[in-house]
């Protein structure tokens, strides 16, 4: 016999997919308005752009001073660009991404939905003959699965030109040493796994915030209840994710290598 808790997780995976699916129909069946999409367009993406240019680019200095400092008493510190491109490209890049849009837009929805809830302004939206799914997460979640993508491409970009920067200004190295190796070694199937991860991500990150959001009970005390287990959910629900992609991608790649000869 399940216990309570485990009736209630069990219940809970049942809720979560079938608001994924009604949100997913709602966005072909009954689009919501431009305007809608494009406010959470904004507020998603082009907001965002100065804490994801900052977490790439501080990570692709990180990352070039580390490798940098590993390979040059090996005679491999001409690597140190594909290091930082591959390593920002399919799998920093995407989580990092990630985990700030998380923190930044996903507790943003899940406490802005959750105050709606225990006000029951929601409730006044169902009274109006109005879709709360439809008005409320949809939009969000077309903003976030179109510009997760974008955001990791230019994390990603950012990444690259702090690496370049540590290694060509402050260690010296050449130019060509850092970029002429990219040009051979990374593939366009690289920058599709980075946004095949962000299209992920942002669905993960958009829908356990709104259905945290619109689940909250108990007040104020359960909205701060409500964003603190859904920033905790999303971060583990990526990382375990993440491994997911990399393993299946991965494997993709390999499987289609051998049958088309790339």
């Amino acid at each position: 016999m399940f216990n309570s808790k485990t009736s209630k997780f069990f219940n809970d995976l049942g809720s979560y997919f079938l608001l994924v699916s009604t949100v997913t129909w709602l966005c072909f069946k009954r689009p919501p308005s431009w305007d809608l999409i494009r406010d959470q367009m904004y507020e998603i993406g082009v907001r965002s752009l100065p804490v994801v240019a900052i977490t790439g680019f501080s990570t692709g200095m990180v990352l070039a001073a580390q490798a940098y400092f590993q390979l040059s008493d090996k005679g491999l510190a001409s690597a140190t660009g594909l290091m930082v491109t591959k390593a920002m490209l399919v799998e920093l890049g995407p989580v990092l991404t990630a985990f700030m849009i998380t923190g930044r837009v996903g507790a943003a929805i899940c406490a802005e939905l959750g105050t709606m809830r225990v006000t029951e302004q929601i409730d006044a939206l169902s009274s109006m003959a109005v879709n709360p799914l439809s008005y409320l997460v949809a939009p969000r979640f077309i903003a976030g699965t179109v510009m997760l993508p974008i955001l990791t491409i230019f994390s990603c970009a950012m990444g690259v030109l702090g690496g370049y920067i540590i290694a060509v200004d402050y260690y010296g190295m050449p130019s060509h040493s850092y970029i002429d190796p990219l040009r051979d070694q990374i593939h366009l199937y690289d920058v599709f796994m980075g946004l095949v991860k962000g299209f992920v991500f942002g669905i993960i990150i958009i829908t356990i915030s709104s259905y945290k959001g619109m689940t909250t009970r108990g007040g104020a005390a359960g909205v701060g209840r409500s964003t603190t287990n859904s920033v905790v959910i999303c971060y583990s629900v990526i990382l375990v994710g993440n491994f997911l992609l990399t393993v299946f991608l991965n494997n993709t790649y390999t499987y289609l290598k051998e049958q088309f000869w790339w």
